[in-house]
């Protein structure tokens, strides 16, 4: 499968809307959601191709997950493709991210290959189509058959000051269909956004986002984590941590995409603004993970995201103290078999 993908399905795609990235994106995601929609071809595909050894199972912040690969938030923001995930074999889904007010995003072009090195830009401003009209899709998909996770963030057009507001009322309206919440406060693409990591901002969206899922949830609230730039200096990351302990983060999302250009200073699109993933974060993802779980003395389970495209990268990540990964641009690069070899190598 992973020679088909490189030499076949790899290169087509690529060839999409004359080279458009996100115009390959939009269609891999259209076949999956049609590949969803055919009776039977979901399970098919799950016990065969997707099939996850029972023994990669795991519970983590009291959720039970099937297998511990899990889709980073942003390749299926508005969770058209839900069914179709499972078949190839991701234990797990966190769509988003999603905001209260639907908005397209930033001015394409906004997505960025630089192939040569396995990387990716994306300046995608947080495009999807709002928290009200993703509760409504949910509410017609039904259930899944593994733990969905939802990222919620900031719309553009509200204001810093009113943020909290903002991001209270998408956990207010998913909160019945979400498995756990994902606070992206670390994003480079909405402006002003990272402001939210500094610990008094951070603490008054958190303290206001538990206190919303302990009302919604009858006295407990469903777990909710915070993701974190890799650009964090330690001493930043360490009093970020000290906030999520406080108000009672369930875990770490480690991490989001760098606005460094560390490895890919040469390349022709290196000065495109945006985030940067693929292999560039796999050293940087697998320190910061490392970081977290040391401050952290294991007790904040960790979710590593970042560089991912070998199944060694995925081990690397669980052996710095991650209790779950998550894969997208590997996606990309490596295809659908790469999830396959990580659960084996997982298992």
């Amino acid at each position: 499968m992973a020679s088909f993908y490189g030499k076949v399905l790899r290169p087509a795609l690529y060839r999409l809307g004359k080279g458009d990235a996100e115009i390959a994106h939009e269609q891999t995601l259209h076949g999956l959601r049609r590949l969803g929609r055919v009776p039977g071809a979901v399970s098919a595909l799950s016990r065969s191709f997707g099939a996850i050894p029972a023994s990669a199972a795991r519970t983590v912040f009291g959720i039970r997950f099937p297998g511990p690969v899990g889709l980073a938030a942003g390749m299926d923001k508005n969770g058209i493709a839900l069914p179709a995930w499972r078949a190839l074999g991701f234990g797990f889904v966190e769509v988003g991210t999603v905001t209260a007010v639907p908005q397209p995003g930033n001015e394409k072009p906004r997505l960025f290959r630089l192939v040569e090195d396995e990387a990716v830009i994306n300046r995608m401003g947080f495009n999807n189509l709002g928290s009200a009209a993703l509760a409504e899709r949910l509410e017609k998909t039904g259930p899944l058959g593994y733990p969905l996770g939802v990222s919620i963030g900031k719309s553009k057009v509200t204001p810093l000051d009113k943020a909290v507001d903002d991001y209270v009322m998408s956990l207010r309206r998913l909160y019945q269909y979400g498995d756990y919440f994902a606070v992206n406060v670390s994003s480079p693409n909405t402006p002003g956004l990272r402001s939210l990591q500094d610990s008094g901002q951070l603490r008054e969206l958190l303290t206001a986002l538990h206190a919303e899922g302990e009302s919604l949830g009858g006295g407990s609230s469903k777990p909710i984590l915070v993701k974190i730039a890799p650009d964090l200096t330690p001493s930043a990351i360490d009093e970020l941590l000290g906030v999520c302990t406080d108000v009672g983060v369930a875990g770490i999302i480690a991490t989001n995409t760098t606005i460094g250009r560390q490895g890919v200073e040469s390349h022709p699109l290196a000065a495109e603004a945006g985030g940067l993933s693929g292999r560039p974060l796999t050293e940087i993802a697998a320190k910061t993970v490392a970081h977290i779980h040391a401050e952290t003395g294991g007790a904040l389970p960790i979710i590593g995201v970042g560089g991912i495209l070998e199944p060694s990268d995925a081990q690397r990540l669980l052996d710095a103290g991650a209790s779950l990964v998550q894969v997208y641009s590997g996606l990309i690069y490596r295809g659908p078999g790469l999830i396959r070899q990580i659960n084996r190598r997982l298992s």
